[in-house]
């Protein structure tokens, strides 16, 4: 799950003062979610085989229409597998499972040294896995459905009945999570995972566990570590596009200025173009180039604050913040003009609309020390608001309540093990991680120059030593696991 990318919905109105309701919606593991629609793009030929599970509607209830079955979908790779050796699951986050497939090629790499069956599973009310098919979204009655603990519910249940079908029970389990369905999925079903590889999981992003500024004084952070001037214009940059919403004709030149496909309707929606580009951007500040979010040069960062610092001090910072941003969406230079209100889903992230509405509530500011205008968050705004969307009131508590957080180095030490919380500190949503050993056998590594999932990124000749030895730790650890499990046996 994710991730996982702010967890707000998107308003189109002016920012003098922004709402925190008006932030950006992020995964952690979306871009604008409230105005794209679902994009038809190529998918990339995956080493899997593909399946789908009948899973149960409703794994906590018993009322007639709770055994309703649904298609799960599933990607099955056993090229390497023997009957007993170990079983890796991915448990799918908020979207299309191809499209994590295809963006965690370390199972891939580490599958022929421990003879390993893959198993991608998808998350309920993404990609293809639609309980009422398309019908799915229509209306909280539907959506109901769509939580963590069914998720996590629907991967317990597929894995069983997996090992069973291929009369392999004595396999063991790890489970490898981009977010926080790993580590939750280990807590909750530690009779089926014998351990979890949780990347990149923000588990502390919730409640008042961390400074709610976190998140966005990490992204720019990100920026001002490479470039003083880059975090300076960026930062002036929302005033000057502030200013153009007072004056008459300025969508029209707003529209020229950022090359947009059709006229602009709101500067709020220039500035939401913007905003994703930075945050993303430092979500995905990858050592080598890559096709995550969008197709981007090794270190992108980098490559942002070069744009900027290149163009005469004349240049308005606005044009510079919008010549910086290009990077982000025409890197492959194939975009002629931008669909800044028109920007498409391509990855199946819609329902994160709802899981934020509902049990994902992560509360975001943004400080006088960021580079994103300064905003504060009030929940009865952001209930209101999920009111009016869904017909349904956030329950800001319910995810501690429900997996915890809170002491949560006492609390796991006494009870928990064998996972491994990964976090690169490029990575925004590192701020909500675990970024310290609990025991000897819940192990946080971090690394200064990592960014979101890297780790579960594919092996290239080009990675840097940090993230071999990342990696390498990473296997050792499973390995050991392995090597307890087998001797218990």
């Amino acid at each position: 799950m994710a991730p996982c990318l702010s967890f707000f919905f998107l308003f189109l109105f002016a920012f003098s003062a922004i709402p925190a309701n008006s932030l950006p919606t992020f995964f952690p593991g979306a871009a604008y979610q409230s105005l794209i629609k679902q994009a038809k793009i190529s998918k990339p030929k995956l080493p899997f085989k593909t399946h789908y599970f009948p899973q149960t509607l409703d794994h906590f209830t018993f009322q007639p229409k709770s055994s309703k079955l649904f298609y799960q979908k599933y990607l099955i790779n056993s090229d390497y597998w023997r009957k007993g050796a170990p079983i890796f699951v991915y448990t799918g986050n908020e979207g299309n499972i191809e499209w994590f497939a295809a963006n965690t090629g370390f199972m891939l790499d580490i599958a022929p040294k421990f003879k390993a069956l893959l198993v991608f599973i998808e998350h309920r009310f993404y990609g293809k896995s639609m309980p009422f098919g398309k019908d799915s979204y229509q209306s909280a009655k539907t959506l109901g459905y769509l939580n963590s603990q069914q998720a996590l519910a629907d991967f317990a249940v597929l894995i069983t009945s997996l090992k069973q079908n291929l009369s392999s029970e004595a396999s063991p389990v790890v489970v490898f999570g981009g977010s926080y369905g790993g580590t939750w999925f280990r807590l909750k079903y530690p009779h089926i995972a014998i351990g979890a590889l949780a990347s990149s999981a923000p588990i502390l992003q919730f409640d008042k566990l961390i400074p709610w500024s976190s998140f966005y004084d990490a992204v720019s952070q990100d920026f001002k570590d490479v470039s003083l001037n880059c975090y300076q214009v960026i930062k002036g940059s929302w005033a000057e596009l502030e200013a153009m919403s007072t004056q008459k004709q300025a969508l029209a030149e707003l529209s020229k200025t950022f090359r947009t496909c059709k006229s602009l309707h709101s500067t709020a929606s220039a500035r939401d173009w913007l905003w994703t580009a930075f945050v993303y951007t430092a979500m995905v500040n990858y050592p080598t180039k890559a096709d995550f979010m969008k197709p981007l040069p090794a270190y992108p960062v980098q490559k942002m604050c070069k744009i900027i610092d290149k163009i005469p001090s004349g240049a308005t910072k606005l044009s510079r913040a919008f010549a910086a941003a290009s990077l982000y969406y025409n890197y492959s230079r194939s975009e002629n003009c931008f669909k800044i209100e028109h920007e498409v889903d391509g990855h199946g992230l819609h329902g994160w609309d709802w899981q934020t509405c509902t049990e994902m509530v992560m509360p975001m500011t943004c400080s006088k020390e960021s580079m994103f205008p300064p905003s504060g968050f009030e929940y009865e705004e952001f209930a209101e608001q999920c009111q009016m969307k869904y017909g349904v009131s956030p329950r800001p508590h319910w995810i501690t309540t429900e997996f915890g957080g809170e002491r949560i180095q006492k609390v796991l030490k006494r009870f928990g093990s064998n996972i491994i919380f990964s976090n690169g500190m490029q990575d925004p949503w590192s701020r909500g991680g675990v970024l310290k050993n609990i025991s000897s056998s819940i192990i946080a590594l971090v690394t200064e120059k990592g960014a979101h999932h890297v780790d579960f990124r594919s092996a290239t000749k080009k990675d840097p030593k940090w993230l071999i030895q990342l990696r390498k730790q990473e296997v050792e650890i499973i390995q050991k696991w392995l090597n307890e499990y087998y001797a218990d046996l």
